[in-house]
């Protein structure tokens, strides 16, 4: 298969290998597209999930309207403290 890259397609694709954080072109587009499996998976998550997700978001609204807030670096903790559990789980 032969693919035809824009001008600016190839500079992204030689700053990354000439950054060192690639081995070659091949290592660049490998990771492109995990990328793009990770969004169209979460995608699909989304569309799957999208009730409960309204239902929480609904009832963040909800608890906001009515004060039940909390500051935003606590709000980040919390989050971090979930997705490491979340982690330990998977692995």
């Amino acid at each position: 298969m032969t693919i035809e890259l824009k001008p600016e397609q190839q500079r992204v694709i030689d700053l990354a290998v000439r950054s060192g954080a690639y081995q070659n072109p091949s290592e660049v587009l490998d990771q492109a597209f995990e990328i793009i499996r990770e969004q169209l998976n979460l995608e699909d998550w989304m569309i799957e999930h999208r009730d409960a997700v309204a239902a929480h978001i609904e009832k963040g609204f909800l608890q906001a309207e009515s004060g039940e807030l909390i500051d935003g670096d606590a709000a980040v903790e919390m989050l971090r403290k979930r997705r490491a559990a979340q982690l330990k789980l998977q692995g």
